[in-house]
């Protein structure tokens, strides 16, 4: 028994943290967010861009957010290029005419993102967000997964998201 715990504990990190991704990055200060928001609404966050600081090329697999609040459901990840999208949109709210059609655009999360050493992507990602209920409290930090080489790594990155219900 106690070999078998030794193996799963062994297992249960398979991917190292990683340090290729910008964790000073222009998004990893401050709040976005909008304080006049209401239940049932629909927004979009965008995520950090990445920008690789490493001397090897990487590709991205996944990226989330990390301990969404309650009151905050998140529907939905996707990856869009910032070309197709006018710049980034940080924050915007489903169904306005200045949001992006989202459903009409390339969806790049579909296979794993590339980013050249040194460089930053093009792509960014992004997560649809419900509030179902007032939220709780921030969402506070990003994770993304990536692969360099032959390594699996996960990166958490500081960006804050407030949502605040009108009551």
């Amino acid at each position: 028994m106690l070999l078998i715990c030794l193996l799963l504990a062994g297992c249960s990190d398979l991917q190292s943290q990683g340090k290729a991704l910008d964790a000073e990055g222009t998004q990893s200060s401050g709040t976005v967010g909008n304080t006049h928001a209401k239940i049932g609404q629909t927004w979009y966050f965008a995520l950090p861009v990445p920008r690789n600081v490493s001397s090897r090329p990487i590709e991205i697999t996944g990226a989330s957010v990390v301990d969404p609040p309650k009151g905050l459901k998140v529907v939905s990840y996707a990856a869009y290029n910032l070309n197709d999208t006018d710049g980034l949109p940080l924050l915007a709210l489903e169904g306005e005419s200045d949001t992006p059609d989202f459903a009409h655009l390339k969806n790049y999360a579909v296979s794993p993102v590339k980013v050249p050493a040194k460089k930053e992507s093009d792509i960014f990602f992004q997560a649809r967000i419900r509030i179902t209920s007032p939220p709780e409290k921030n969402i506070k930090r990003c994770r993304f997964q990536y692969r360099q080489g032959n390594e699996e790594f996960t990166q958490i990155l500081d960006c804050e998201l407030e949502l605040k219900v009108e009551q």
